[in-house]
């Protein structure tokens, strides 16, 4: 089903302030393996995949020390999450379907995805233990169950290359249509396809993230601003990030207190350190800018963020071969 385009409201960001976070990395022992898409377990033990080195790692912050899981060569993993039930989730990007790995054996058992669902990307698991995922350029959104092992999957019409996603107070699926101008949401008891167009034509979203009132929250990496889509009114309004029009928002997170870190990840304006990553902190209750940090390590690129609330620290990985994290303000 598709809503009718949505109305937009362009604002100027007003700064409270540019304190920075405290930016922490630690460098992985395996060279350009591509470290990406952090997950943290109980025990505060932090969990990655190395898409470049097809392998799932595992980082202990309190001493530095690093476990490297071997997958097949060729599995490309895109993305792992630790389940519910204590099992690490990835995604077969290059290999055609969803792994789980026991942490305590580094055993691995497969899923294969259904037939022309090719390359399971992002994943998120809901209250019921299912997981979802996005199939970028398949053209698919899928559910899994890992207790039958039964997958659902929704083919996109046309191409829309699914890419993030996350899960509404309500278990709504909502997802980046990241080669158009548009979000999706699925209701999961039903199946039923929403699609919410952007105004701006030239909006390329990547990521998602959803605060406390169910306000859909956006990176818009084709223009450079962070996005608001109203689900209830179908209302976008949009606030231009401090990087401009090139800054190339990719990961975001939101934390507890409803305020998005986004990596900007594009060319700096003049002045600015181009051949460096920059976190942005928004505060989505006052939309306004809290703070612009530097990744020490430069960061190439940071894909996926994630939030981890026992600890309230964003994790993150980077192109330069490092897992990152820093602490939130109170």
């Amino acid at each position: 089903m598709l809503l009718s385009l949505a109305l937009l409201t362009a604002v100027a960001v007003p700064m409270q302030g540019t304190d920075s976070v405290k930016i922490q990395e630690w460098t992985v022992p395996w060279e350009r393996t591509r470290p990406r898409d952090p997950s943290v377990d109980k025990e505060g033990k932090v969990w990655f995949v190395g898409q470049a080195g097809h392998y799932i790692g595992k980082l202990d912050p309190a001493t530095g020390e690093f476990k490297r899981f071997e997958l097949d060569p060729g599995t490309g993993p895109h993305t792992q999450i630790v389940g519910s039930d204590g099992n690490i989730w990835y995604a077969g990007n290059r290999a055609n379907h969803i792994g789980k790995v026991d942490p305590t054996t580094g055993q691995i058992t497969k899923y294969p995805t259904p037939e022309g669902v090719r390359d399971p990307h992002t994943m998120v698991e809901d209250k019921n233990g299912n997981i979802w995922f996005t199939a970028q350029q398949s053209q698919y959104v899928g559910r899994f169950n890992p207790k039958s092992g039964k997958m659902d999957v929704i083919k996109m019409e046309g191409r829309k290359n699914p890419y993030g996603i996350a899960l509404d107070s309500k278990g709504n699926v909502w997802f980046n249509e990241f080669a158009t101008n548009a979000i999706g949401k699925i209701d999961p008891n039903t199946m039923e396809l929403t699609e919410y167009p952007l105004p701006n034509e030239r909006s390329r979203d990547r990521r998602i993230a959803i605060s406390s009132d169910d306000m859909i929250w956006y990176t818009d990496y084709g223009r450079g601003f962070v996005g608001r889509l109203n689900p209830g009114t179908k209302k976008v309004d949009e606030w231009p990030l401090p990087g401009g029009p090139l800054s190339q928002p990719y990961g975001m997170t939101i934390d507890d207190k409803d305020r998005v870190w986004i990596a900007e990840i594009g060319k700096q304006p003049t002045g600015g350190e181009d051949k460096k990553v920059r976190i942005v902190g928004f505060d989505t209750r006052d939309c306004a800018l809290m703070s612009t940090t530097w990744v020490p390590s430069g960061g190439g690129t940071i894909r996926h963020m994630i939030f981890d609330k026992n600890s309230r620290e964003v994790w993150f990985g980077t192109d330069a071969n490092t897992i990152g994290r820093f602490k939130v303000p109170n």
